[in-house]
């Protein structure tokens, strides 16, 4: 509809248009007009495809919509069988699974134990809990069509948690000519064996993704939990809407355009609670940690004075504000491990807990020599709950003297430009804000940003640190609760001394749908569309 003279007059009606003729222009991609279709608008814009080489969340996400696991995490945190079941040998060295039936990839062959070893492989190359699984393993085979065999150097109690962790990055399955792909390089093609399909004919990033049920899946007969149980997929087809403006994503929940928004704004959620039309929810009561990662490997940041420093003049308080706002949806945390968790301590965080010291950090700074290197912030234009962190982070550096450059891209390139080792004045980075699922970061080797093994399997940072290692090897030998808890303490020490990164606080999401649809499920890895459906 063209725009009327007042229309045109008035800059706050000419941007609602704008906003209109954006949401129908999207919208208006050929769908089936018999088949039942979800349309959802996700927390980002879906770019990178590979759950391997990717640890964005949105990339998971796509992950479970076409893959599948061998095992699965449930409500209880109990890992159940998925495409396999298991047997353990008494002496705990041999771990046995066995393929269940009807399992098919989505080019119709049949999913043989080789893929999956070969799956297993490419995951445990650059996962922290798959690298950690590796070092405790003495060999992995298919000893048939249909059964893998895992053989430890030594008993290991976190066999099963490992391939069965529900995010980032999951150990996916995936056809051993995508699986023999080297790590760092992206496979070619998605073919799963997941619920759903992707269909690639009408993949447009920026614009939409698409996925249509799969058919031939066989889910299995347990009641969905978490990620675990039966896939059951009720629709025909799941797009995936690009919008990356907070209030047209919201216009499109309350006019029907869309049926779910995965994470709309915090300042949002009142207005859409109060349309009876739709409904709300916290999926992820684990709730997320967001953090700073600093580049280890170029200066100034090489320099563990001058982390530090950046460290103790953050203000988790002054971040979570600008982030959500509202207190009932933050906590202020100094755990590594997510606060409420079984190892959550506030030991070493005594900064962030009384919100930095500016005076300090100056003191700090100079101490260490800092010659007024530019520090680049990575900072997404895109991303509701990454847009805040890195603009209250220039500021309080420039409040403690630090130089500041703030460099503007969209999420997914920003994942390709944090996950290159170029140096800062090359297109590379100094530091860059993220958010973890308190799923991916409660244990110390879960958590990808604890590694401490540098360019040689280390997550975007690279920090070099034997001692963090030795740590994390005696976490995952450690033979009771208790000990595990006094390891996990004399970690966070660490990663404060070394500033491994910096965590800024707990904050909880609400997604919001149209109350046409039903059976959607909770959990660490939300939102998931099996067992989602819609009303006609």
């Amino acid at each position: 509809m063209p725009l009327t003279s007042r229309d045109q007059s008035s800059p706050i009606s000419a941007r609602r248009a704008l906003r209109g003729l954006l949401v129908a222009a999207v919208l208006a991609w050929p769908t089936w007009s018999h088949a039942k279709t979800i349309r959802a608008v996700m927390h980002a814009d879906l770019r990178a495809l590979d759950p391997i080489v990717s640890s964005a969340y949105i990339t998971r996400d796509h992950g479970y919509m076409i893959y599948d696991t061998l095992v699965a995490m449930d409500a209880n945190f109990k890992i159940q069988p998925q495409m396999a079941d298991w047997k353990v040998s008494d002496d705990k060295l041999t771990y046995t699974f066995t393929l269940r039936d009807g399992l098919k990839w989505h080019d119709g062959t049949p999913v043989t134990a080789e893929d999956c070893v070969a799956s297993l492989k490419r995951w445990g190359a650059v996962d922290g809990m798959g690298q950690k699984l590796m070092d405790f393993t003495a060999d992995l085979t298919a000893a048939d069509a249909r059964t893998i065999v895992l053989k430890l150097k030594e008993p290991y109690g976190l066999v099963l948690e490992s391939l069965g962790k529900p995010s980032s990055l999951v150990p996916f399955m995936m056809p051993k000519r995508l699986a023999d792909t080297p790590p760092e390089k992206p496979i070619a093609e998605q073919i799963g064996s997941g619920p759903f399909k992707f269909v690639q004919a009408e993949f447009q990033p920026g614009v939409r993704a698409v996925y249509e049920k799969n058919k031939d899946y066989v889910p299995r007969s347990e009641p969905p939990s978490w990620t675990s149980g039966g896939k059951v997929v009720k629709v025909d087809r799941v797009e995936w809407i690009t919008m990356p403006d907070a209030q047209t994503a919201a216009n499109a929940l309350q006019s029907g355009d869309i049926d779910l928004l995965e994470r709309p704004s915090f300042d949002l959620v009142p207005v859409l609670q109060a349309d009876k039309d739709l409904t709300s929810g916290v999926l992820n009561g684990l709730g997320f940690q967001t953090m700073g990662r600093m580049n280890f490997l170029y200066p100034p940041f090489d320099n563990v004075k001058i982390r530090h420093a950046a460290l103790i003049a953050m203000n988790q308080k002054d971040v979570l504000d600008a982030l959500v706002g509202n207190p009932q949806f933050y906590k202020i945390c100094g755990a590594f491990f997510g606060c409420s968790t079984p190892l959550a301590t506030d030991i070493g965080a005594d900064t962030l807990l009384k919100g930095g010291d500016l005076a300090e950090a100056k003191k700090l700074l100079a101490e260490a020599g800092y010659d007024g290197t530019p520090v680049v912030i990575l900072a997404p234009t895109d991303v509701v709950s990454l847009k805040p962190q890195p603009i209250v982070a220039a500021q309080l550096l420039r409040q403690a003297g630090f130089q500041v450059t703030v460099q503007s891209m969209d999420w997914q390139t920003e994942n390709a430009v944090f996950a290159s080792q170029k140096p800062p004045k090359d297109g590379g980075w100094n530091l860059f804000f993220t958010n973890w699922g308190i799923a991916d970061i409660m244990n110390p080797i879960a958590s990808v940003p604890l590694n401490g093994k540098g360019r040689k399997g280390g997550w975007a940072g690279w920090p070099e640190d034997a001692q963090m290692e030795t740590l994390r090897d005696a976490f995952a030998r450690a033979g009771s609760s208790d000990e595990q808890k006094k390891i996990a303490a004399q970690i966070q020490l660490r990663a404060f001394d070394q500033t491994t990164y910096i965590p800024l606080g707990q904050f909880f999401a609400t997604s919001v749908w149209r109350k046409e649809l039903t059976g959607i499920l909770d959990g660490p890895a939300t939102p998931v569309f099996w067992n989602m459906d819609k009303a006609e």
